[in-house]
């Protein structure tokens, strides 16, 4: 039987949800016995392949042009997409920044933190991506087929839902899974 594709990336996240995913600590070993990572942080691949992959795992808030990209591309590119934790799922605490005008919290990080340099300015290149005006959930910029809450969600919770796919289900979240021990 051929394995499951999964491919995942991070957009505006601490990588606590990758910590909590590799909590799963020797179930990994199981795990990659039905899966092959394509793309993950872990293998330091960023982008998943042309020809598609089964389950997209996206983590973090939608904060800026690049990070819609990389949405856009894994929501084309997979069948099953998961917002993995909170800032995926709602925005997390990401959205704190939603309180303040853009160009408020550029001057603030670039031009008047206390660790900057005198005569600082915001940068502007056409390489660097472009903050949008508010930080939003994944699912305010592509469809989102499963939601893992979480800061971050539990390893077992993660575990549960990836074993609940491999085995053709669609994984119900209650509060037993999603309880921290």
């Amino acid at each position: 039987m051929a394995k499951v594709s999964v491919c995942m990336n991070w957009l505006d996240a601490c990588a606590g949800c990758e910590m909590s995913f590799l909590d799963i600590d020797e179930r990994i070993v199981e795990l990659l016995k039905h899966v092959d990572l394509l793309s993950t942080p872990i293998t330091d691949l960023k982008h998943p392949p042309v020809g598609g992959c089964d389950v997209g795992i996206l983590s973090g808030a939608v904060s800026d042009s690049h990070q819609e990209e990389v949405a856009l591309e894994m929501r084309e590119r997979c069948k099953i997409l998961i917002a993995l934790g909170d800032c995926a799922v709602t925005g997390g605490i990401c959205t704190m920044r939603n309180f303040f005008p853009l160009q408020s919290v550029l001057n603030r990080a670039y031009v008047e933190s206390e660790s900057n340099a005198p005569g600082q300015k915001v940068p502007n290149a056409p390489e660097i991506a472009k903050l949008h005006q508010q930080v939003k959930a994944v699912d305010q910029i592509v469809k989102v087929d499963i939601y893992l809450p979480g800061c971050p969600p539990p390893a077992d919770a993660i575990w549960y839902v990836l074993t609940e796919l491999l085995a053709g289900r669609t994984p119900v979240l209650t509060d037993k899974v999603l309880t921290y021990d």
